[in-house]
């Protein structure tokens, strides 16, 4: 079974890089076609595999904000001839599943979200940009939101990473799906025997994923705060930061994430996600997660037991559950076999097993009828 893997930009590690990760580690002989691609910033097995990248790997403003670059990517993914392949696995939250295959290759696409820009989070996206950005980007996801839908039909077989983002599958584009859970490193976390006082972020720095709201409530608060993590609403967070007792990192190794992860009192998650592997990570490290119960977070945090939630997001909310929560006690054992049920070997053999079965699905399905 010749195997071609599929990745929307690989310009930095995240959560979904984590997935490609242990797709690469199952098919290790594959090859991911991706739009752009930075090997410096890249991590384990993904530094030295085969990686190609679209016309835009030779832009250099593409390689350091692939963004900016957003409309040209159906154009970037429909370009790749994999017509030699048997089985494309894309993985998914914007383009890649728009490749084109012939007849007889099975595309399995593992969508760690619809076009969260294109869909009901475009007005999220939107509501601080400018007139003009404004002007111009109501046209361009007009566009995008019509090849998005186009572009489903091209999948065989969806994967959803979560209940939450099957839903959204099957509003977006009317298909069922099959969830597989993220994978978590549960092997390379560990239990701290003991807690520090403070409260910790691991987060991309950008809108929707609320980091602003976690510094106005520990403004308030006045208790420690550690945000770990870079992206374009940096300086603007740095900005909100009043207390002394707020401390933002920046970007770091995953030695030192991991270090902070089992020491910290809880770990925040303001935002809502479509999964969120960052919420496993902290309880993989048996620390307790106050979350925004909305999304992923419902799937990975088991309120009373792993972590608390609040409804709103607003300083008001989320206040009162660091309150409620700092009157607790959690069991750091519970917490990190928890985790535990989310690991990423499970991951493979989920992933393996399904690619196996379904290949052979798509081979044996007649999809015509002879009068």
């Amino acid at each position: 079974m010749k195997i071609a893997l599929v990745h929307d930009w690989l310009p930095f590690m995240g959560g979904a890089e984590r997935v490609v990760t242990n797709f690469l580690e199952i098919f290790n002989d594959a090859t991911i076609y991706t739009s752009v691609y930075n090997r410096e910033k890249l991590e384990g097995i993904l530094k030295h595999c085969k990686i190609e990248g679209s016309f835009l790997q030779n832009i250099k403003s593409a390689v350091k904000d692939h963004r900016k670059f957003f409309p040209l990517m159906p154009i970037a993914f429909e370009m790749f001839d994999l017509n030699n392949y048997d089985v494309v696995l894309s993985s998914s939250s914007s383009c890649a599943k728009g490749i084109i295959t012939n007849p007889d290759t099975c595309h399995i696409c593992y969508c760690h979200s619809p076009m969260r820009y294109g869909w009901e989070f475009y007005y999220e996206y939107i509501q601080n940009a400018g007139k003009l950005k404004k002007f111009f980007v109501k046209y361009i996801m007009n566009y995008m939101r019509m090849w998005d839908r186009v572009s489903s039909d091209r999948v065989d077989y969806f994967i959803a990473n979560s209940k939450n983002v099957a839903k959204r599958i099957w509003k977006h584009y009317r298909r069922e799906s099959f969830v597989i859970h993220p994978p978590v490193r549960s092997k390379f976390f560990s239990v701290s025997e003991e807690k520090e006082d403070y409260f910790l972020v691991v987060s991309r720095l950008q809108e929707y994923k609320k980091i602003d709201l976690a510094v106005e409530v520990f403004n308030e608060l006045k208790l420690p705060l550690v945000v770990i993590g870079d992206g374009p609403m940096r300086s603007e967070i740095e900005k909100k930061v009043t207390s002394p007792n707020i401390k933002i990192l920046g970007r770091q190794s995953d030695e030192v994430i991991k270090s902070y992860y089992s020491k910290a009192k809880a770990f925040l998650f303001p935002g809502e996600e479509d999964f969120g592997i960052t919420p496993l990570e902290a309880q993989a490290s048996g620390t307790p997660v106050i979350a925004y119960a909305k999304g992923g977070a419902l799937e990975t945090v088991v309120e009373d037991k792993t972590g608390v939630f609040f409804n709103e997001q607003t300083v008001s909310s989320m206040s009162d559950a660091v309150k409620r929560f700092n009157n607790m006690n959690f069991n750091k054992k519970e917490i990190r076999e928890h985790a535990e049920k989310f690991d990423e070997e499970i991951f493979k053999v989920k992933i393996k097993n399904f690619v196996d079965e379904k290949s052979r699905e798509f081979k044996r399905i007649e999809k015509w009828k002879v009068l």
